[in-house]
């Protein structure tokens, strides 16, 4: 059973020896994340080629997907390791202190005095413990404990409701574009931008450093989510991760749910991929089996149209890495199966003014009307092949492309599978029958069976399809024979 939904998993320490990777990528893996936050170039590098090694060996199409650390918005460390507060508790944030103890600590993040004021909520480990601030001055904030609990090195802190001043790129996270660009990484992942303004700068980056990634914008602070706000992020992204983490202990967790729909919803209108992230099934870092709650929660991200569904720990550290990737393939292929196809409603509040857009959607319009077998996009650059992907038609889109980096780059595409066609000439006749083999040698269709196929005519130039052709599988070799 073909599986629309993309899986994400990020390697670490119980991903790296390259067996259990092997394992885990004919699991079912179609993305890995390398996590910047963690480990050195040289690691994530060597973790690079490992994975396309594992892909030449299998014969799976794995992309690659480096996520950027952003700004450390952290307190400082403790002389003790740690503390314990209880609420009413008083407690300083203060900028130019050295080693934390009972009464406070320092700041990784210098200006965060600058970012607040008397009554702000400060949320610090994931919302677990709760500060209100009562005033600042100079390089002190005084805070009151409100919720308690174990405090710890490093740990995180955000503002209620967002609106510190962090820039989303570091220079930290500048260095790590460049190792990205070197590693020929598919997808960049750009960690708490505010404004387009963030996402047109990594970009720019990206292409100076000679490297072709797809940007993803991670969606994790309470500004990023205002509806132009999202929409110009979007715009200058090829997707967004719904990084639900951050974004939960910025705007409140209950807000959360309708969030994910909004925004898949709206990606998915303006052709952009979504991958959905944090705590998918975070019980299996040490149980072999997920939670009701959990298949339930990855059940929905596929309901709502999700292109990916990803795994941080489960996979990094977790005890069942092969085995949560099982577990979220199965339950991923049984949510679609109960998903409606209402191709022609989506239709109705769209319009195409691109000559290549149209025949995407025309390719769509008539694979589902005449109950086809496949859908075969001949794509430069995967364009034709995103389009198709944000609707579904009910029947599966294979992107066939000479090109290695499309190839790869599509794995990420919801009901999209990559294809590699060999040939390189001129002659579209031949290309489409090159096309045709590979559809058979692969299992897709035989003899018989009709397909959709979209091509840019004269062959060869990226962003060119403009003709869809409707082929039954051998008839073209039958009359030849028969001519």
């Amino acid at each position: 059973m073909l599986r629309s939904t993309k899986i994400v998993a990020t390697l670490g320490p119980a991903s790296t020896d390259p067996a259990v990777l092997e394992r885990m990528i004919l699991a079912g893996i179609d993305v890995v994340r390398l996590n910047f936050s963690h480990g050195t170039a040289e690691d994530h590098i060597k973790r690079a080629n490992v994975v396309r090694e594992i892909c030449q060996k299998t014969g799976r199409t794995v992309a690659i997907m480096a996520d950027l650390q952003g700004p450390k918005i952290r307190i400082g460390k403790f002389k003790d390791g740690k503390i314990t507060l209880a609420g009413g508790d008083l407690f300083t944030l203060d900028a130019e202190r050295e080693l934390g103890d009972q009464d406070g600590v320092g700041l990784d993040y210098k200006e965060l005095p600058r970012d607040v004021r008397a009554g702000d909520m400060l949320l610090l480990d994931d919302g677990r413990i709760v500060f209100e601030v009562l005033d600042v001055h100079g390089s002190v904030v005084r805070c009151r404990v409100i919720h308690g609990g174990t405090l710890s090195n490093n740990k995180g802190i955000n503002r209620k409701g967002g609106g510190l001043s962090a820039p989303a790129l570091t220079a930290k996270d500048m260095e790590d574009i460049r190792t990205a660009a070197k590693m020929k990484a598919d997808y960049l992942a750009v960690s708490f931008p505010k404004s387009s303004a963030d996402m047109y700068m990594a970009r720019q980056l990206m292409r100076a450093a000679e490297g072709n990634a797809f940007l993803i914008a991670k969606i994790e602070r309470a500004e990023a989510v205002e509806p132009k706000t999202l929409e110009d992020i979007m715009s200058a992204s090829d997707g967004i991760m719904v990084a639900r983490g951050d974004l939960a202990v910025e705007v409140g967790d209950a807000s959360v749910p309708a969030l994910q729909k909004r925004m898949i919803r709206m990606a998915r209108e303006l052709n952009k991929l979504t991958i959905t992230a944090t705590q998918m099934m975070e019980s299996m870092i040490d149980s072999p089996v997920p939670t009701r709650a959990e298949v339930s929660d990855v059940a929905n991200a596929v309901l709502d149209g999700t292109d990916a569904v990803m795994l941080s720990a489960e996979t990094a550290s977790g005890r069942y890495p092969v085995e949560v990737i099982e577990a979220m393939d199965r339950i991923c292929v049984e949510a679609e199966q109960s998903q409606t196809v209402a191709l022609d409603q989506e239709f109705l509040n769209r319009r195409f003014t691109r000559v290549d857009q149209s025949i995407a959607m025309a390719a769509l319009f008539t694979a589902y009307h005449l109950k086809v077998n496949a859908i075969a996009s001949l794509t430069e650059s995967g364009s034709t092949a995103l389009w198709m992907s944000r609707l579904n038609c009910g029947v599966p889109i294979y992107a066939l492309t000479s090109k290695t980096a499309t190839r790869y780059r599509t794995a990420l595409f919801r009901d999209t599978y990559p294809l590699t066609v060999k040939y390189v000439g001129n002659d579209s006749e031949e290309l489409l029958q090159e096309a045709e083999d590979v559809l058979v040698q692969n299992g897709v269709v035989k003899d018989g069976d009709l397909i959709v196929i979209t091509i840019g005519e004269p062959i060869g130039a990226s962003g060119g399809t403009n003709t869809m052709k409707i082929v039954r599988v051998g008839e073209s070799r039958r009359r030849k024979a028969a001519g």
